[in-house]
């Protein structure tokens, strides 16, 4: 079974339900994972109970000899698609740079392969004794940043 097989089985439902594809996995051992986001809101317990009975109609368990893991794709997991930044514009996010640099901003504007962060940091200003907040919007090509995750907040 192949990741284009099981996408064409499972986008109808997937559309249906208000939700999008993030990630399709098919391990050696036949281990496949999907992963799906919501447009609006949070992916539910029906959303991947949905598409877990249409792979089972799809493709044959016995026959196949797969095992199935369907989920969202979670607070812990780096965006992997432009939807997921879409979604998340107007929130804050966490940002490792290649290089080791980390930043948590919010997420102001995205495109294909650029987002803009709007952020602070305390910096050194012509005339002041003391380091103070300056505000930064500055737009990062993907290709300078490893991961983007969704910044989480303790309170």
């Amino acid at each position: 079974m192949t990741k284009e097989a099981i996408i064409q089985a499972i986008s109808a439902t997937i559309e249906e339900r208000g939700c999008f594809l993030v990630e399709v996995t098919v391990s050696p051992d036949n281990d496949i994972e999907i992963v799906i986001e919501k447009e609006q809101g949070d992916v539910d317990w029906e959303d991947c109970a949905a598409i877990d009975k249409v792979m089972h109609e799809a493709f044959d368990q016995d026959v196949e000899d797969y095992a199935l893991t369907v989920s969202s794709a979670g607070l812990d997991r780096p965006f992997k698609v432009y939807k997921q930044y879409v979604k998340a514009l107007g929130t804050k996010v966490d940002v490792k740079f290649k290089g080791g640099k980390r930043l948590t901003a919010t997420l102001s504007a995205a495109t294909e392969d650029s987002v803009t962060l709007l952020y602070s940091a305390m910096e050194a200003v012509e005339g002041k004794k003391k380091k103070v907040k300056v505000e930064h919007e500055d737009s990062f090509g993907l290709s300078e940043i490893n991961s983007v995750t969704p910044y989480i907040e303790f309170e």
